[in-house]
Parts: C-alpha cells; sequence; structure tokens
C-alpha cells in the first residue's frame, strides 16, 4: 500500500498531515529516509520507522466496550453522541464500527471492529449467537412468564421469537420489580423490551452482559473500552 496511507492509518495523521511529517525526514524504510508518499511499501515485510518510532501495521481492530446509556451504537449521529466517539483519536483511524446495536438506554457489552467478516458471523441468523441481558423489570416475573419465554414468545407484531431462557435473579415484592437474566438467540429491534411487553411488563434497565463467548469484563468501566484478549477473539471466530 501507499506510504501515506499506512501511516494515516496507524495515527501519525490524515493523508495531508502525513504528508508533514514525511517531508521533516523523519520517516525511514528499510533504513533509508522516504519522502514520497505515494511510495508503495509492504507493511508486513519492510521496516518503517517514524522519529525513532517502529510502525507495526494492524489491519485489523478489536474493541469490548461498556457502553453507557445516552450513547448510540452507530458510527455517526448528528444528534447525539456515538460509541465511536468513545474512542481515541488513534483507535478510530481503522473505522471500527459497532457489532450489532443496542439501544441508545441500554448498557452493557459492544464490540467494534473493522473485522467485516466476524462481524457478518456474529449477526448472521444462521449462527444463533447467544446474548445474555441482565434487566430490572416492572412486574413481578413468574413461572408461567418462564414457560412462555421458553415455548417461544408471540410480540404484539405477532413476530414468533425463539426459545429463549429467562432466569428469575430476585423479587421485590414491595417497588412490585424484578431483577432478571434472559438468554436470547437472535436479535430483533428492540427484543428484550417487546417480549416483556408481550407478557404484560415493561423493562426499566437493560444490560448486555455476553455475546457468545465473550462476556464483559466488569472491570471495564462504564463508557470505556480495551481491546479483545487472544484468547477473546479465538472464542469469537470459533463461535
Amino acid at each position: 500500500m501507499r506510504l501515506d496511507k499506512l501511516l494515516a492509518n496507524m495515527g501519525f495523521g490524515t493523508r495531508k498531515t502525513v504528508k508533514t511529517v514525511l517531508k521533516s525526514k523523519e520517516v525511514t524504510v528499510n533504513g533509508t529516509i522516504e519522502k514520497e508518499g505515494k511510495t508503495q511499501v509492504d507493511p508486513d515485510k519492510d521496516v518503517i520507522v517514524v522519529s525513532g518510532e517502529a510502525v507495526h501495521y494492524q489491519e485489523f481492530v478489536y474493541f469490548m466496550m461498556h457502553k453507557p446509556q445516552g450513547v448510540v451504537s452507530a458510527t455517526t449521529d448528528n444528534l447525539h453522541e456515538t460509541v465511536i466517539d468513545l474512542l481515541q483519536p488513534q483507535d478510530q483511524v481503522l473505522d471500527p464500527f459497532p457489532v450489532g446495536r443496542l439501544d441508545k438506554d441500554t448498557e452493557g457489552l459492544l464490540l467494534l471492529t473493522n473485522d467485516g467478516t466476524l462481524a457478518h458471523n456474529l449477526l448472521s441468523p444462521k449462527k444463533h449467537v447467544d446474548k445474555c441481558y441482565e434487566a430490572i423489570i416492572e412486574g413481578l416475573v413468574n413461572e408461567q412468564d418462564i414457560q412462555a419465554f421458553k415455548d417461544g414468545i408471540t410480540l404484539n407484531d405477532g413476530f414468533i421469537c425463539q426459545s429463549a431462557q429467562l432466569e428469575i435473579v430476585s423479587t421485590d415484592s414491595e417497588k412490585k420489580q424484578t431483577l432478571i437474566k434472559v438468554t436470547i438467540h437472535e436479535g430483533k429491534f428492540h427484543q428484550v423490551k417487546r417480549m416483556f411487553e408481550a407478557v404484560g411488563k415493561s423493562v426499566s434497565y437493560l444490560k448486555r452482559l455476553s455475546m457468545g463467548k465473550l462476556q464483559l469484563d466488569e472491570t471495564v468501566k462504564i463508557g470505556k473500552y480495551r481491546p479483545l484478549t487472544k484468547e477473546e477473539l479465538e472464542s469469537l471466530i470459533d463461535a
């Protein structure tokens, strides 16, 4: 690829500002000063150094984010802050995007990557990648609800959901609230909320805990993120 494109992709500036970096004679390719952005380089073979710093090219990035409420799962939005806005500039340069979406008022695990193949595999209906959520339900969830989820909830628009696993974690009889965990195998729009609406209850708090084998790292604070570990990435590829 072109040298200026590689440097821009790795966070050394925009394609335009990288020209200034090149003119400064601070860029070497295999030990030779290189000032031309159009120079073709092989990221896997050529040794590229900028101001004494070796450039390690990375084609794909994979981030685990603890998405906060109030932020939209999109790359751009004219009205609201997006999950991409939460990334550091050097992590935005390779154009990661959210894999699937969490509603604006939902928090929890969100995967961001620029690996389109992995994203497609995780979102494909054929894969049935499990998604586990924790939620506070307005209403007292009972065994009848658990069985209804297991049988396959019919949403108010007539759509029949796949079987889902509903677990009661705790019940607050005074507030008439139930803390639950639910695992679904598909990802329809507002699905968890709509499933509870179908049984006459509402969701006041929703948090995604896992996606496939990828578990939310609770040490990652709300609004923060980190790269996936090698083991986490391999678990997603094998999903």
